[in-house]
Parts: structure tokens; C-alpha cells; sequence
């Protein structure tokens, strides 16, 4: 009884998510301006502007950026540009066992002789389709158009996981992205 309890509370227990690396990258010239002002948030060039999932990566980061303290403003307007730019792509990997395996073995002396023929079948499927994400975010000074604070956050989770969904992922990243703004530059960290 004890043991099919154990085993429920395992079967029962939700799948955590996968990790997010970030990295983020600065210097000690453009910290010193990286924090001021208002902002506006854009998509990257490439990215459709009227895409709804465009709209939901940009509304993600345009949280995480208020949080940091930045105003809001239109891009005209603001001190500082955040530009916004998302890559998606479904990977599969392929089967690396045989469905099917045969095992013999035998022994012999004494009273006892035997032979044995093990057969094992692999009930795990075929292929496996994982969904890799990447948000990409550059703050640049508006009237410049200089680059003062770039960053990245990465993460592949099941393609049927609904935390591979764009309206579950791009929160995650961006929050991710912005945990311990403004980061050591150029160390990948890992955000669970």
C-alpha cells in the first residue's frame, strides 16, 4: 500500500520547468545612463509589429521594464528605446534505442544447467518535438541610438507543454531576463 502511494504522489507530482540561461551584457560607461528616463518598447527589426505574439512578448517586457522603474513613453518621446526581438523553432530528436532487445544468458555446473532469453520492448514513442526559445533585448539611448545594455534568455521545453506557449514563455523570459537587472556582464546565469 505504502509503495502505490509513492508511486501516485510521483505520477501526481507536475513536471518542473525547464530552466532559462540569460545573459547579459554591459559596460561600466553605459550603466551610468541605462536606468534613466522613460521608455518606449518596440519590436525589433523583422518583427511584425501587429503579430498578436508579437504583442504579447512586447507586453511581457514592457511589465518587466516598469518594474525596473522606467516611464512609459511613445518612441518619439521616450529616453530610451527597448528593442525587442523573439526567436522560436521546433526541434526534434530521433529515436537513439531500438524499440526491441534480446537478451541470452545460460550457466552451467554442479546439478543445475539453464539457459534464459530476456526480450524487452521500449514503449517510449517516436521522435520528440522540444520548442527553443530565445528573447533578445537591446537598450538603446534614443537620441544616440547607442547600445547600452543587452541581454538574452533562452529555454526549451516540450513542444506540448503548455509552458512552451508563447502566453506562458514570454513572461517567464522576460522576467527571467530581468531578474538582477542589470547583471554581470557577460556571464550566462541559470533562472529556474
Amino acid at each position: 500500500m505504502r509503495h502505490a502511494l509513492i508511486a501516485l504522489a510521483l505520477i501526481a507530482t507536475p513536471a518542473l520547468a525547464k530552466p532559462v540561461e540569460v545573459t547579459r551584457f554591459h559596460t561600466p560607461e553605459t550603466l551610468a545612463s541605462v536606468r534613466t528616463g522613460a521608455a518606449a518598447v518596440v519590436p525589433a527589426a523583422g518583427m511584425d509589429p501587429q503579430s498578436l505574439e508579437t504583442g504579447t512578448w512586447l507586453s511581457a517586457v514592457q511589465k518587466e521594464v516598469a518594474l525596473l522603474g522606467y516611464g512609459e513613453a511613445t518612441p518619439g518621446a521616450a529616453d530610451r528605446v527597448v528593442e525587442v526581438r523573439v526567436e522560436r523553432e521546433t526541434l526534434t530528436s530521433e529515436r537513439t534505442r531500438n524499440p526491441v532487445s534480446v537478451g541470452v544468458g545460460g550457466s552451467t555446473g554442479g546439478w543445475n544447467s539453464g539457459v534464459g532469453l530476456g526480450l524487452g520492448f521500449s514503449f517510449g514513442g517516436g521522435p520528440k518535438q522540444r520548442t527553443w526559445t530565445r528573447l533578445s533585448v537591446v537598450i538603446r539611448d534614443r537620441a544616440s541610438g547607442k547600445a547600452l545594455w543587452e541581454g538574452r534568455a533562452e529555454n526549451t521545453e516540450g513542444a506540448k507543454d503548455p509552458r512552451a506557449s508563447v502566453q506562458q514563455a514570454a513572461p517567464r523570459l522576460a522576467h527571467a531576463l530581468f531578474t538582477g537587472f542589470p547583471g554581470k556582464s557577460g556571464e550566462t546565469i541559470v533562472v529556474k
